[in-house]
């Protein structure tokens, strides 16, 4: 399996967060940086959109479809980010990850379970002993407005608590008004905060962005400063994954591996609540950067109702008979 380790020839030139050297020209100041990310080539939304759609299409057959289930449900980060969260949902929802279908052990287990940072020791307890991961949202999440020693504290209490990940959301409002430099120093400190503790998903809130040249910009930015994922959206607004700003995330990735030989992981988020929108994610993954990509090490769902619909196709799949919502556990 690859890793985030760049290829040996590579190692030498990077910078202690994680950069290659190669960017150490274009971040050395807000102008250059600036003049870097304006001159990544342009995106035609008519054609991305219509290659995002023309990929939705494509036939999964039953053998085809049951692998993708089982592969889906093992890229899950199930996640619950709520203000009424209390131990006990939280205690749940870990069991469930690690047990997704009580009534049938095959089922792969989640890739993590996701939540705030004050809630990571009681997840940890839970999934102790398993290979299910801890990831938090931190730094002033979902906002992202607040002062830099408020977000790395934030982070820093997460990873004492035994978070194995970090979600940070960036300072869209600093994105917007071309404050780069800041983005990329505040997302290199976190991630130097993380250390070899914990990787850091970037989240970017892509329908906040406005266009698809924005998301490549921010993608760009995200991978020289050090993410390990780059994320879409917190899904806490109103457009969140979609087929198209998932793909620039997907394009964005695959071409930063071909400059500097460090493979890095795709997370969408928000809104993707069933099996049909799942797979069509995959066959973008599959299409677009290929298999390396398609491991949970590399490619994860942030969601919180996409688990119940792939557990009743599962079921349905093996059974020939649709259960339906009663027969999966309420999150």
């Amino acid at each position: 399996m690859p890793t985030n380790a760049p290829s040996p020839e590579l190692s030498a030139s990077l910078e202690q967060g994680g950069t290659p050297t190669a960017f150490a020209d274009a971040t050395a100041s807000d102008g250059a940086l600036r003049r870097f990310l304006h001159g990544l080539p342009g995106i035609d939304p008519v054609g991305l959109e219509a290659r995002a759609a023309s990929l939705g299409t494509r036939s999964i057959k039953t053998s085809a479809k049951a692998y993708a289930i089982d592969l889906a449900i093992s890229m899950i980060d199930l996640t619950t980010l709520e203000g009424a969260d209390t131990p006990g949902k939280v205690r749940a929802l870990a069991a469930k990850a690690v047990h997704p279908d009580p009534t049938d052990r095959t089922t792969p287990r989640t890739a993590a379970v996701c939540v705030y940072p004050d809630m990571v020791a009681t997840a940890k307890e839970v999934l102790k002993g398993s290979d299910v991961k801890v990831a938090s949202v931190a730094t002033a999440f979902p906002a992202g407005r607040a002062a830099l020693p408020v977000k790395l504290a934030d982070v820093r209490d997460a990873v004492a608590a035994g978070a194995d990940e970090i979600d940070m959301v960036i300072d869209r409002g600093a994105f917007l008004a071309g404050h780069y430099l800041k983005v990329y120093e505040e997302i290199a400190a976190v991630r130097a905060e993380c250390g070899d503790k914990a990787r850091l998903k970037v989240i970017f809130e892509t329908g906040e962005l406005s266009t698809y040249d924005n998301i490549r910009r921010a993608s760009w930015l995200g991978m020289m400063a050090g993410a390990d994922f780059i994320k879409t959206s917190t899904g806490k607004v109103a457009v969140n994954a979609t087929p198209p700003n998932t793909l620039v995330l997907l394009e964005a990735v695959r071409d930063f591996r071909a400059q500097t030989g460090i493979q890095i992981g795709v997370k969408p988020a928000g809104g993707i609540r069933n099996t049909k929108e799942a797979i069509k994610f995959l066959v973008l993954v599959n299409e677009t950067v290929g298999e390396d990509w398609l491991d949970n090490h590399w490619f994860r769902f942030g969601a919180s109702s996409l688990l119940n619909d792939l557990l009743m196709q599962r079921q349905k799949l093996a059974t020939g008979r649709y259960s339906g919502p009663d027969y999966v556990t309420v999150d």
